[in-house]
């Protein structure tokens, strides 16, 4: 099994998913055409950790948008985290949003409220997608 690496387009967020430290960043903006498709290979890649994943787990998400159905992706991506989570090793999501943005914060304690493992929500004053890469 190897990193997983998707760079960034203008309706796609950048994703690194750094196998050997456990450090996952899902980052920009995601407005994919078809967000099933785009996440797909993000479930492949979590399916295959999840028969072998670190000791720790940490998933940063620093998202400036995303649309509705990039939040059912979301979702399914905390899901499998969470079954991570409750089988074998610490997982925790770090979830960002600017300063004066409510709405993102509001869904990062709509995600907190719907999976059983530690949201943690951190509040940031500059360009999400600028900020701690």
């Amino acid at each position: 099994m190897t990193n997983l690496y998707i760079p960034r387009t203008t309706k796609t967020p950048d994703i690194f998913f750094d196998l050997e430290m456990g450090n996952f960043e899902i980052k920009g903006r995601s407005i994919p055409e078809n967000s099933v498709d785009f996440y797909s290979q993000v479930m492949q890649w979590l399916a295959e950790y999840e028969t072998n994943p670190n000791n720790t787990t940490n998933l940063n998400v620093k998202l400036e948008y995303f649309n509705t159905s990039s939040s059912k992706c979301l979702i399914d991506i905390f899901r499998r985290l969470e079954k991570i989570h409750t089988v074998s090793t610490q997982v925790e999501v770090h979830w960002y949003y600017e300063t004066e943005d409510d709405d993102m914060r509001e869904s990062g304690e709509d995600f907190r409220d719907l999976v059983k493992m530690p949201v943690v929500l951190h509040e940031v004053t500059s360009d999400i997608s600028e900020r701690i890469s």
